[in-house]
């Protein structure tokens, strides 16, 4: 059944206004590209078997800084080659200032940007529809899962699109995560299955498993300072707890016996650990790389 309350994808703007409070309250971005620099680049090298042109799809690209990092060790890795890069971002402020940040930029000239004001679903769709037969080369899914009806189906379609050689990388919420937690025991209320899911890459890699999918996993540590959350009426900390709930206005609109509960959990030992007065939330991130369908 889906929760009764407002998911906070239905409010682009104060969603954006959370997500950038959780990206400075976290190490989100920084275990990413930890990962990036230094797991990455021997994944990366594979691809392409020569060619002299890559094809690659963001998906769920947002303001695209990670992506950038993602096509520099691409470039170095396949420095003479060419990259046409379909970037797929439902929110419009989020693929204007990724406009913005390549602008900045005149050495990504060897890429080529495709932009497609759309989510997953209806990237797919619109593959479909055109009968695209182009294949990728390189596909990565950040944090975006949460946000597609039907997660494994998602999977399974953009598998379909590799080339020969060609990786598809997938991030999400560690099962072993403060979110696995809050989602293991508040689903239900939480979760508005018809907008988001509350799916982790545990869930993911037991989809695979079932379907006899093989992948490489990886685990990346990150934190996140949510002491705030527990200031009755803190502006930073509401904002918060509706990121970390995907309600809008949580505070306000959760029963009062839901919020408590929520707070409870998110300060106990299995979500947080208290530092120098500080409320620090696990955020710990999974990874997940599968190789084209054989």
């Amino acid at each position: 059944m889906a929760s009764p309350l407002t998911s906070l994808v239905n409010d682009d703007r104060k969603y954006q206004t959370s997500f950038q409070l959780f990206l400075e309250r976290s190490s989100e971005h920084q275990c990413m590209r930890d990962f990036i620099h230094n797991k990455l680049p021997d994944m990366l090298s594979s691809i392409g078997d020569g060619k002299s042109h890559l094809n690659v799809i963001g998906v769920g690209s947002g303001a695209g800084e990670i992506d950038l990092e993602m096509l520099s060790e691409l470039h170095k890795r396949h420095p003479e080659v060419t990259v046409d890069n379909e970037v797929v971002e439902p929110s419009s402020q989020q693929l204007h200032n990724y406009k913005v940040l390549v602008s900045q930029k005149p050495e990504l000239n060897y890429i080529k940007f495709t932009w497609n004001k759309m989510t997953a679903s209806e990237f797919e769709e619109h593959w479909k529809q055109t009968k695209m037969t182009k294949k990728a080369d390189f596909i990565h899914m950040i944090q975006m899962l949460y946000y597609v009806k039907d997660p494994g189906a998602t999977i399974s379609f953009f598998q379909s699109l590799l080339n020969k050689n060609g990786k598809l990388i997938i991030i999400l919420v560690s099962e072993k995560s403060g979110w696995g937690k809050l989602w293991r025991k508040y689903r239900n209320q939480l979760c508005n299955t018809e907008i988001s899911q509350c799916v982790t890459a545990g869930d993911i890699k037991s989809f695979l498993d079932s379907k006899g999918v093989s992948y490489q996993s990886f685990d990346l540590p990150s934190q996140m300072d949510i002491t705030e959350c527990f200031i009755e009426g803190d502006e930073k900390g509401e904002l918060l707890l509706d990121f970390l709930t995907e309600v809008l206005d949580f505070s306000k609109t959760a029963s009062q016996e839901l919020k408590a509960g929520v707070l409870e959990l998110l300060r106990h030992p299995d979500c947080s650990v208290g530092s120098e007065g500080r409320v620090i939330f696990n955020n710990n991130l999974g990874v997940i790389v599968i190789d084209k369908t054989t």
